[in-house]
């Protein structure tokens, strides 16, 4: 299996646009169009696509915010896996390479992510990746996890 993260780009802006989740997750993330609006919006995200073997599979922002906390936040975000590819470990792989990915990008410093509590599957993933939840939520009321 080759997997590989690929800026979103005019190339693949339309295929990204196509990526949903299971009804079920709605309620936990943005679409993709909503995604590339705040990336737009916030300039410090960097959206990208998850492929495997060339094939689009997800979606992910990531970015640091220089005006979060005591010395900035590096944060992952809106990771998503197109609801015809879940079930397939993708959600793990493509968070572990993330993580690689920005900690090249930024050096090795705690990374932020925020979630629903109750997005059991979500947060499962994200603890067996180090991450615990701190004493914050985001603006939209999230609940805050850190990885130091």
């Amino acid at each position: 299996m080759n997997t590989e993260i690929h800026d979103v780009t005019a190339t693949n802006y339309r295929d990204i646009l196509k990526l949903t989740v299971a009804q079920s997750q709605k309620d936990y993330i943005e679409s993709p169009y909503e995604c590339l609006e705040d990336s737009v919006e916030w300039k410090q995200f960097k959206p990208v696509g998850l492929y495997v073997d060339g094939e689009l599979v997800g979606f992910a922002m990531y970015g640091f915010f220089k005006s979060e906390g005591d010395r900035g936040r590096l944060w992952i975000d809106r990771l998503l896996i197109d609801k015809q590819f879940q079930g397939r470990g993708y959600g793990t792989h493509f968070m572990e390479k993330l993580i690689g990915k920005v900690e090249v990008e930024y050096g090795q410093q705690p990374i932020y992510l925020s979630v629903y509590p109750d997005n059991e599957g979500a947060v499962h993933l994200y603890k067996k990746l180090g991450f615990e939840f701190i004493d914050e939520r985001d603006i939209n009321g999230e609940h805050i996890m850190r990885r130091q």
